[in-house]
Parts: C-alpha cells; structure tokens; sequence
C-alpha cells in the first residue's frame, strides 16, 4: 500500500523569500529520498496559471475584492484536483509556494472580504482541504521585492503595487492565522541569510 505523501505550504508578505526557501527544502527532502514537486498559487495546473495572468498582473483596482477571492479559489480547485492531490495520493510531497492563507490575508485582511464568508468558498471549492504544515516567514521585505521585480518585463508586480499600508495589514493578518492554527502554521523569521532561514525551516519539517 501506498503512504500518502504530504502537503506542505510556505506564506508570508511580497519579497519575505518564499520561493528561495521552497527550492531549498525540495533539494534537502529530495537529498534525503523523498519524492517531491514544486508548485504554487495562483497556478499550479494549465488551466490556474492562466487564471494567474489575470490576477497577478495589471491595474491594482481591475477586480472587486471579492472577484479576486473567486478568482484565487477556481484555481486553487483546479490546483488541487490536476497537481496537488494526485501527487500526495501516490505518496508525494507537495511543496507550494502560497496556498489559501493568503487569500484569507490578502482578500479577507488586506482587502475587507468577510471572513466567514471566505471560508465558506474555501470549503466549497476546495472540500476543506488544507495543508499538513504551513510556514509563514515573517519580514517586511516589500522593497527587496520590489527592486527584484524591476529586472521584469512583464511583471507580476500587481499585489506589489498595493501600497504600504495594505502590505502591513498583510503581515499582521498572517500572524493572526498562524496564531489561530498553531497546530497547522509555524512562523519562522526571514531575518538573516538565505542559509539562516532554510536551516529554521528544517527543524521545524518532520521527514519521519
């Protein structure tokens, strides 16, 4: 029989490191025999990057608040059904970069979504399904993004241009969340080196 494999989300504000961090944990679980993907949200699977064309570029005020909770919860179905559980169900883990956190910081928190509501789309869209862990690196790197994101053409810099003041609320609200899910979330400092962090992450991550 097949062990499941696990799911495994990294959250927090623009620039914090997430990607660095998600590419750095897949090599450690693969050096140590693990079969693992990378993925994220928005997109995923064909049909959610193209809803992530939508959402992460253009002008900051095209959508309604809760357009764009709509938006990030169709592709995160899509996500989940093409990529996410069919990899843990042949006994994968699955590492993404962003998951519904950041719909319920971003569009909830951020954006003034009624959080029950939210919720109710998430179970909805989703069956309740939520990641075996979650880590929520924790720093105020807007500007590291920022000048990051100058390199683009095409930039996927929509979240970005919110503002300061929508990006501080974001760094709150994921620290609520993880205050609420203490069983689920772990937040660890994204303070210090690129190897500072990736050695936080992996004391907290489980490979028994």
């Amino acid at each position: 029989m097949i062990k499941k494999g696990r799911f495994i989300t990294f959250e927090g504000g623009e620039g914090v490191g997430k990607s660095t961090q998600v590419k750095i944990l897949a090599d450690k679980l693969s050096a140590a025999g693990i079969d693992v993907i990378l993925t994220r949200e928005p997109g995923g699977s064909l049909g959610a990057e193209e809803i992530r064309d939508l959402l992460v570029k253009g002008s900051t005020d095209k959508f309604s608040p809760m357009t764009e909770a709509l938006l990030h919860n169709a592709a995160r179905a899509e996500h989940l059904t093409k990529t996410v559980k069919p990899a843990i169900n042949v006994g994968k883990w699955v590492l993404s970069d962003r998951y519904a956190d950041s719909t319920i910081a971003y569009q909830g928190h951020g954006q003034g979504v009624d959080m029950k509501t939210l919720l109710s789309i998430h179970s909805f869209a989703t069956g309740n399904f939520w990641p075996d862990l979650t880590i929520i690196l924790d720093g105020n790197e807007l500007e590291r993004a920022a000048a990051r994101e100058d390199e683009k053409f095409d930039k996927e810099d929509r979240y970005e241009r919110m503002g300061k003041s929508f990006h501080d609320k974001l760094r709150e609200s994921f620290l609520k969340i993880a205050n609420n899910n203490p069983e689920r979330c772990k937040v660890v400092s994204a303070a210090g080196t690129v190897e500072d962090v990736a050695k936080r992450i992996w004391k907290i991550v489980d490979v028994k």
